[in-house]
């Protein structure tokens, strides 16, 4: 049998890595823990990775990009309505999906940890030129970047009151809301 890929190991960690954390914090799992879930050994899991925050910056990135590429591909999506109140929703509501590993970036980025945080404000601005982009290509009646850094904004307000089981703040109904104000910006 053939020893794993590169790629198949740093996979196999970062699965590994993203099903603890969505149990626990990143503060209560080691990087042995990690091996032990991913099958590796430790020395294997220190060859791919130093410490703890270079694996949760990888699992972020690889959300990142996954999300990155379905933006991309429902925007491109001829068949389906991808005007700016649709995109609204749709951007939060996959921001909000994922809210646990974002969690565990923000607050490594918060608790100053100055790498993770520089890689953050790295991939929002990335992120907030795509999204500003994709509402610029479908209006000109809005500021495409307010849009968008109200987008971001309430995704990590959402993420946030999602965190603390806000019981009282319905998630579902304030997304509905949020596009249906920016339906009204549209036509006006």
């Amino acid at each position: 049998m053939a020893a794993p890929r590169n790629e198949n190991i740093k996979t196999m960690i970062l699965d590994a890595a993203e099903s603890l954390l969505q149990q626990r914090s990143l503060s209560d799992i080691s990087l042995a823990q990690i091996a032990e879930t991913s099958g590796v050994s430790k020395g294997t899991l220190y060859y791919y990775y130093k410490n703890k925050n270079d694996i949760l910056f990888d699992i972020t990135d690889r959300y990142l990009r996954r999300q990155w590429e379905e933006l991309i591909a429902w925007t491109e999506n001829k068949e389906k309505d991808t005007s700016i109140h649709r995109l609204v929703k749709y951007v939060i509501e996959r921001n909000v999906d994922a809210s646990g590993i974002r969690l565990h970036l923000m607050d490594a980025a918060l608790l100053g940890d100055e790498t993770m945080r520089q890689k953050l404000m790295q991939r929002y601005q990335e992120f907030q030129a795509l999204i500003s982009q994709k509402i610029a290509e479908r209006t000109d009646k809005v500021s495409a970047d307010y849009i968008t850094w109200l987008i971001l904004t309430a995704s990590d307000g959402i993420i946030v009151q999602k965190a603390l089981h806000n019981e009282a703040f319905d998630i579902d109904a304030f997304i509905q809301q949020s596009a249906q104000y920016v339906k009204q910006l549209e036509t006006q």
